[in-house]
């Protein structure tokens, strides 16, 4: 053989070592990470893209724990914002529904006929429609009732909520405009009286927001519902967090003593307000809504803006929004989970805890948690580990969501299911 074949068998060589792999064939090679294989593809393409090859794998798995899947949240906060808030079990078999079909009459019916309706009935509301969240029910009320027109809101009010975003901004985008009023800690019911005074028709609604995610202490003053109800303009109460009734009927204990600030539905319609907006996964405890209740007159002329129909929300929100109601007008607060965790005592708690057999028993306080109650604790027990061991917790099958307090992870078990008691005691004994 020649010099020059063998020195060019040798660059052949050298192209076969220096060759990536096959995209397709490392991607089929990780299918046991069970990603759809167009993924596995994007995976393994990116790993060879960067030279390590044998980096696929790692991040198929990243990718897959990014989709959504069930996690135990064993922080003790209630409705946890980065957990989806309020727990809810919900599903739908494929099947057609009723939706927008009166079923009497054969004609053309309306989606806000059914779970709407029964939450104004619980909250003891004339009727209510329903949105895809408290932000949007907020906007809308406001382009339906002040477009072009003036909204008159304490200073004390304008928050910002969650992700950034605040509530002037929410507002302005409804088209109405901000009149403000009073300062920040101290706000009075002249002030009020003064503004409609000096812009007469162009202000068209009272704006009264809670202080649900932080609170204003010390030479504070802020007129009560029942005071601006007096105003000679409709009163819209964004109540936020969505307990509908401060005597909590669906619950055999009665209202637990944590919620004793906290504005319910029914007391602030009772208290003069024209309408109230909420959250339907906090204290409501159903899927991510807006919900507004009041007046029929005021919820008929909302009903016709345009954004009700661009914030309307389908079918499978509909559908546990309707079991959700249902719950409260059969006074069974079982049946709603955050309702049954809230109410579970520390007793039960402790022995479940005990139930365990690993760790140390322990007595800590669990938080309602979504931006509602601020500084509330609510007395719990559960079990803590020394050391923290969030991160290893969060790497099994299904994650184990903990806190560490003081060096030590807590599983606060009141946001534990009874039924996943054996996992986090599995989990636990691993460590």
């Amino acid at each position: 053989m020649s010099p020059d074949s063998d020195s060019d068998t040798g660059s052949e060589t050298d192209r076969a070592v220096d060759r990536p792999p096959s995209v397709d064939k490392l991607a089929r090679s990780i299918a046991d990470v069970g990603l759809p294989h167009p993924l596995l593809v994007d995976a393994a393409r990116s790993a060879i893209a960067d030279g390590d090859p044998d980096d696929a794998r790692r991040r198929a798995v990243e990718l897959s724990r990014q989709m959504l899947t069930p996690v135990i949240n064993a922080t003790g906060t209630l409705l946890h914002t980065n957990l989806g808030r309020a727990p809810l079990a919900w599903s739908q078999a494929a099947t057609y529904s009723n939706l927008e079909l009166d079923l009497t009459t054969g004609e053309r019916g309306s989606r806000m006929a059914t779970a709407p309706t029964l939450i104004a009935r619980a909250c003891g509301a004339e009727a209510a429609i329903v949105v895809n969240n408290c932000a949007a029910a907020v906007m809308l009320v406001l382009a339906g009732l002040a477009e072009g027109r003036g909204v008159v809101v304490s200073r004390s009010e304008l928050v910002e909520i969650g992700g950034g975003f605040r509530v002037p901004e929410v507002m302005e985008r409804s088209g109405a405009r901000l009149i403000e009023v009073g300062t920040t800690n101290r706000t009075r019911l002249a002030d009020f009286e003064r503004a409609i005074a000096e812009h007469g028709d162009d202000a068209g609604v009272v704006l009264q927001v809670h202080q649900s995610n932080y609170k204003i202490i010390g030479f504070t003053e802020a007129p009560r519902t029942a005071e601006l109800a007096t105003i000679d303009r409709p009163l819209v109460a964004d109540i936020g967090s969505g307990l509908l009734d401060s005597r909590c009927g669906w619950l055999k204990s009665g209202p637990p003593g944590w919620l004793a600030e906290e504005p319910a539905a029914r007391q602030t319609l009772e208290a003069g307000a024209d309408l109230v907006t909420f959250s339907g996964d906090k204290l409501f405890g159903g899927p991510q809504a807006g919900i507004i209740a009041g007046r029929a007159d005021l919820i008929a002329t909302i009903s016709r803006h345009p954004l009700a129909r661009a914030l309307r929300p389908g079918s499978l929100v509909l559908g546990a929004l309707q079991d959700t109601a249902l719950a409260y007008l059969n006074g069974d607060g079982d049946t709603i989970p955050f309702w049954r965790m809230a109410a579970l005592s520390v007793d039960e708690l402790r022995t479940r805890a005990v139930s365990l057999g690993t760790g140390e028993v322990v007595d800590t306080d669990s938080t309602p948690g979504g931006g509602t109650l601020p500084e509330v604790a609510i007395p719990s027990a559960g079990v803590a580990v020394t050391g923290d061991h969030r991160e290893r917790l969060r790497q099994r099958a299904r994650p184990i969501i903990a806190r560490v307090t003081d060096g030590r992870t807590i599983v606060d078990l009141r946001t534990v299911e009874p039924g996943d008691d054996h996992e986090v005691a599995a989990a636990l004994s691993s460590l």
